[in-house]
């Protein structure tokens, strides 16, 4: 009942898609090509009942329809238990696909986390949802985008909450979680930057102690092993740096602090 038909939708009428991949869309059909029709786009669709039946051809759109919605009912900006179930099916279905290889990555369009909440999925966001679905436990958000990569060692909690999970073990691990995905991003001996949580990060605890505390301890186990680690930096000039080339990936306290930049 959102806006993912429609993004999916005008992303797949650019040609250049195809040459990256062979897209196939898990959705109501209906909502898609109402998406299609309101858009004013080109395309037409392809109903498949697996992965392997797709036509993989620009200009139409091959999709998995769950059957789990009434497209033709579906009320527009509207929050329901009915709609968040489905969103949650819909993500349920490609990480299943993915984990027994029939797909080989997973794209995932806006949701609505009260939705989801309401149909009785308690999770607070995408990346618990493939945690939990994929029974992984350290885990963490990255935001890339060519050179500019985020790593939260907090998101979808209060911001109270957030501070209160400042705490060393988690900013070393997510450190570490970070330093092992750019790795694998191709960039061999990463360097990364640690924001700090306060104002100045903490002006040497004038503004907070959670930088002398719990960062800056974590800091210090990680370059024990030999990471390329620096920080706590202050949040407010640490994302030019990367931007200028001086880190390949920077880790950050919540979810606001490295959401707004990225």
């Amino acid at each position: 009942a959102g806006i993912g038909p429609e993004i999916t939708a005008r992303a797949l009428s650019l040609p250049e898609i195809y040459g990256l991949c062979r897209p196939l869309v898990v959705a109501e059909a209906e909502m898609v090509r109402e998406a299609i029709q309101f858009s004013k786009l080109s395309l037409k669709t392809h109903t498949v009942p697996s992965p392997k039946e797709g036509l993989y051809q620009f200009g139409t759109i091959d999709l998995l329809d769950l059957k789990n919605v009434d497209g033709k009912s579906v009320r527009h900006k509207t929050i329901s238990a009915e709609y968040g179930r489905a969103s949650f099916e819909y993500v349920k279905k490609v990480i299943e696909l993915a984990m027994v290889k029939e797909i080989d990555a997973t794209v995932t369009g806006p949701i609505s986390k009260e939705a989801v909440n309401l149909a009785g999925f308690h999770y607070s966001g995408h990346t618990e949802i493939y945690a939990d679905l994929t029974r992984t436990k350290d885990y963490a958000m990255m935001l890339a985008h060519d050179q500019f990569r985020v790593i939260h060692v907090s998101t979808h909690v209060s911001l109270r909450e957030a501070c209160a999970r400042v705490k060393k073990d988690r900013v070393y691990r997510v450190v570490m979680l970070g330093y092992n995905a750019v790795k694998r991003l191709g960039v061999e001996n990463p360097k990364i930057a640690v924001a700090g949580l306060n104002p100045h990060a903490g002006e040497e605890g004038l503004f907070g102690r959670e930088e002398i505390e719990e960062i800056e301890p974590a800091i210090r186990q990680a370059q024990k092993e030999g990471l390329n680690v620096e920080g706590p930096i202050p949040p407010d000039t640490v994302f030019s740096k990367m931007q200028g080339g001086q880190y390949d990936l920077v880790v950050v306290m919540y979810h606001d602090q490295g959401h707004i930049p990225t």
